[in-house]
């Protein structure tokens, strides 16, 4: 039994519209934004005291929180396991995933790690639970997820977010993006000040030791360097370093997370490649000629650095000698962390060395299985005794994919210190 020809195109029609909006339902399902939390089910495990040497290669770049857990960054998604001290990675200890925006930055201070967005959104977690501590509107960092599959820039090298010491007991979490500069109370999210400016003119480089938010501001003239005093974002000084030229590039030195609570600087503009260094404290930098050499670092007071094949600590203002170590042979400074300094032999072998005394505090090769030590340090990082290194291709170049890059499928080799 058939409907009759005149009802036809009507009964079509209702078809065809009912089947429009089922699927304007389904796709609004699949691609409307969204947030998907998935907290532990159960406690973080004690600390424990992980045996030294390499603890195993994982596929993505870790971020040690808490000395128990590892926090990761994928395109839309930052997740966690643990312990610290697993061979391999395993199962999520929390999840919290976002769409349709990218994972742009993840920064870790305490037990609390935000998550940038690069819709501008910022959100906290608690690192031993896994949920939503808060929610806040910060600048749009103008990109989303930049990092090869490691997500190593993005954990170990986030751009525009840091922190510093505010008040006593509240640490300011710092963000900037297209112009925009924001403080936030890191305990719950609070907004403390905003700064507008012009992005074409302004760069955001992080914060210092001392309380600084640190800029290079060239809107109104010669490039000078700004420091903003970070509980309020008030210009407490402006400064260019002596017979600077128009045009001036800084870099942070010594920090003690990326761009965060730095205590150095590094200067240089056209025709002064080498470059200047600066201790950063309350007022204006002082002068500090040990770190005009680029390979320099600050551990603590001290800049670490080779003079030749001997690795030195000397006082950074003073340029004295503390320590010296001409027994390693060619070795690189690959990542520094409260009271020591791990570097890298020729020979691939890791040594953490006490950066007061210069003391040997553990030594070995950092390898796993039977990969050898034919590969090149990419990114490195070091928290609470552990370190982790990209291992790329020998002779890799920049412009490489990822397969061409990285030396394996799980590039990033975890020891313990």
């Amino acid at each position: 039994m058939g409907f009759p020809k005149g009802r036809r195109p009507v009964v079509v029609a209702v078809a065809a519209l009912l089947a429009l909006v089922a699927a304007a339902a389904i796709g609004y399902r699949v691609l409307a934004p969204a947030e998907v939390s998935t907290p532990a089910k159960g406690d973080l495990p004690p600390a424990g005291t992980p045996a030294i040497g390499t603890v195993g290669r994982l596929p993505v770049a870790p971020l040690i929180v808490d000395g128990r857990l590892r926090v990761y960054a994928a395109e839309r998604q930052v997740y966690a396991d643990q312990p610290a001290d697993s061979r391999y990675r395993v199962t999520p200890f929390w999840s919290y995933r976002r769409w349709p925006a990218q994972l742009n930055g993840v920064l870790a201070e305490g037990t609390t790690v935000v998550s940038r967005w690069s819709d501008g959104k910022l959100v906290a977690l608690d690192a031993r639970t896994g949920r939503v501590a808060w929610r806040a509107d910060g600048p749009e960092p103008g990109a989303g997820f930049t990092s090869r599959r490691t997500g190593a820039a993005t954990v170990w090298d986030p751009r525009g977010i840091s922190v510093a010491a505010g008040p006593p007991g509240r640490p300011v979490l710092v963000v900037s993006g297209e112009g925009r500069l924001r403080g936030y109370a890191l305990a719950d999210g609070g907004e403390l000040w905003r700064v507008d400016g012009d992005p074409d003119c302004r760069t955001d480089l992080g914060t210092t030791a001392a309380g600084r938010v640190v800029s290079v501001d060239s809107c109104a003239g010669p490039a000078t360097v700004e420091f903003r005093d970070v509980a309020t974002g008030g210009v407490a000084t402006r400064w260019r370093p002596p017979d600077a030229g128009t045009e001036l590039t800084v870099t942070p030195v010594g920090c003690l997370t990326p761009r965060s609570q730095c205590r150095g600087l590094r200067t240089s503009g056209p025709g002064d490649a080498a470059g200047r260094g600066w201790l950063v404290g309350p007022g204006e930098p002082v002068a500090a000629p040990t770190l005009d050499v680029e390979d320099v670092t600050l551990a603590g007071d001290l800049a670490v650095g080779n003079i030749g094949p001997v690795l030195t600590g000397r006082e950074a203002r003073t340029g004295k000698e503390r320590w010296r170590r001409g027994d390693l042979g060619e070795v690189r400074v690959i990542a520094t962390e409260p009271g020591r300094v791990h570097v890298l032999t020729g020979a691939k072998e890791l040594v953490t060395l006490d950066s007061v005394t210069g003391a040997e505090r553990s030594r070995f090769p950092l390898t796993v299985g039977r990969e050898g030590t034919g590969w090149d340090p990419g990114r490195a990082y070091a928290a609470d005794g552990y370190v982790a290194v990209e291992r790329l291709r020998e002779g890799a170049r920049p412009d490489d994919d990822d397969p061409a890059w990285f030396l394996t499928a799980e590039p990033v080799v975890l020891a313990a210190t």
